[in-house]
């Protein structure tokens, strides 16, 4: 949809990760795909922690503080 990508790089900017492509064998297979047919609005998948899942509930501060900027962006916009 209009405006994702530069939504894209200002959740990286915020966040420190790197934006990338869905590979086209993985797209539309989705919450995020499923969003953004229905609504026509940017959705984004982030990738938050490594590991194996489930991740240690010990990781979540880090992940949290790594990710509120989104969170608080995404709800703002």
């Amino acid at each position: 949809p209009p405006g994702a990508l530069a939504l894209a790089e200002r959740f990286a900017a915020i966040s420190g990760y790197t934006v990338a492509q869905v590979p086209e064998e993985s797209a539309y297979a989705g919450f995020k795909d499923w969003f953004i047919q229905d609504f026509g609005r940017p959705g984004f998948t982030i990738e938050a922690g490594r590991g194996q899942n489930p991740l240690p509930i010990a990781d979540f501060p880090e992940i949290y503080e790594k990710n509120k900027g989104i969170l608080t962006l995404a709800a703002l916009g």
